[in-house]
């Protein structure tokens, strides 16, 4: 059995994006202490050779726990989820409920995430660094509208959230799209509207609100789109 006695350090790098939430959320729904670094995207804090030293990506979140260093928000939430609390956030490992969980928790991370609403913030958002390309945002927005009708009609059936009665990571991750979603003055189903307004209502959530966007990063966000 491999040891779960708490690290005598944890820091999260990075704040100001939802995909940063992600792994300060996740920290405070399990109760675990831990710093942070407010690094942020495209100031070249993500750039100093101290950072690159631990993530040669230079992307954000990075969880760093004594000598282990865990990046992409996906990873992190799932390796937190896992190693602290087994069943608690996610269903354990090598389950068919957990092969269920992933499922959403990758069509989110790639389908609503990667393939539709950062390619909104890449050529809407920063067409300065990634070029406009106003088609591209168009089309990608349609595909988000579609993609959602399809996390849309798996509460149908009145569930509070994706997989049933429990929170778990999956849910946690599309509220964050969600969150962006709506950052974007895009349209919310009715059933994901409430899902939404339900989990944002969660202590652990407006924690790591405070943690991950202070003030002046939301107010710099607020003005980068």
């Amino acid at each position: 059995m491999e040891d779960r006695t708490e690290p005598a350090t944890r820091t999260v790098w990075g704040v100001g994006t939802p995909r940063t939430l992600r792994a300060h959320w996740t920290l405070h729904e399990l109760g675990l202490a831990y710093g942070t670094r407010a690094v942020q995207a495209r100031t070249g804090e993500t750039q100093t050779a101290e950072y690159l030293a631990l993530d040669p990506r230079g992307k954000i979140p990075l969880l760093v726990e004594d000598d282990f260093v865990l990046a992409e928000s996906g990873a992190i939430v799932s390796y937190l989820a896992d190693h602290y609390e087994p069943g608690k956030l996610a269903p354990l490992g090598g389950s068919r409920e957990r092969a269920t969980h992933d499922q959403w928790l990758h069509f989110t991370l790639m389908e609503l995430d990667a393939t539709s609403l950062y390619v909104v913030r890449r050529h809407g958002g920063l067409p300065e660094i990634y070029g406009a390309a106003p088609v591209a945002v168009e089309g990608a927005l349609t595909y988000f509208q579609r993609q959602l009708a399809v996390a849309e009609a798996q509460l149908q059936d009145g569930r509070p959230y994706l997989l049933g009665a429990d929170f778990q990571v999956a849910d946690l991750v599309l509220t964050t799209v969600l969150d962006w979603a709506r950052f974007l003055d895009q349209r919310l189903p009715e059933r994901l509207g409430a899902f939404r307004d339900r989990i944002i209502a969660r202590p652990a959530y407006q924690a790591a609100m405070k943690e991950n966007f202070p003030p002046e990063v939301f107010a710099a966000a607020s003005r980068s789109e």
